[in-house]
């Protein structure tokens, strides 16, 4: 419904909510719809948000917590060694052969990232996970915190997209269903407007 102000049409705002005589039940049964479509969607993203978030950072520090440093050394130079990728753990050196030892005491060799210049007998660090194995460094600060974030945000929004397609599709069926009343009450008052136009 709109009302026209000066040159232009504006939008009254609210109008479903208001008495008026144009208002069908099924004018407010349709703003009832879309007010609990939102608040269900909102809900639904928060409690699904803090809960992924919340799953994702208890993830993340029980990964830390199973995860160590140990010393181990460059069993070969890293002058031709592969290129390793750009993290905010390391500088994007390389991956380079390296020796350390398990925590049952045995020696154990595999790839680790290292700095490309360093030299076979080099002193690095690495990380193990319990048995000694070797792993990618758990993720902090900065890049646990988005990690979290984006776990909360993305499960949120996949938590109100259904609630807020449902209300959608609830509408559309309240709309058609109103158009066919119209159409019906229409066929009733037609003949009258034909007649009083014809007459």
């Amino acid at each position: 419904m709109a009302r026209t102000h000066g040159a232009g049409v504006r939008r009254v705002r609210l109008w479903r909510w208001r008495r008026n005589p144009l208002r069908r039940r099924s004018d407010l049964v349709e703003a009832w719809v879309l007010l609990a479509a939102l608040v269900l969607a909102l809900s639904a993203a928060v409690f699904a948000g803090l809960a992924a978030a919340g799953a994702v950072d208890g993830a993340l520090a029980e990964r830390r917590d199973r995860t160590r440093t140990v010393p181990a050394v460059l069993i070969e130079d890293a002058a031709h060694a592969p290129p390793a990728p750009v993290s905010e753990h390391g500088d994007g050196g390389v991956w380079a052969p390296v020796r350390w030892t398990a925590p049952d005491g045995t020696g154990r060799t595999g790839r680790a990232e290292v700095e490309s210049g360093s030299e076979a007998g080099t002193a690095v660090t690495v990380w193990t996970d319990p048995e000694g194995r070797l792993v990618s460094a758990p993720p902090d600060g900065a890049e646990a915190r988005f990690q979290v974030v984006m776990a909360g945000v993305t499960i949120g929004v996949a938590a109100a997209g259904p609630v807020l397609l449902g209300g959608r599709l609830a509408r559309s069926r309240l709309q058609r269903r109103r158009l066919a009343q119209w159409e019906a009450e229409w066929r009733l008052v037609e003949p009258s407007w034909r007649k009083r136009m014809t007459g």
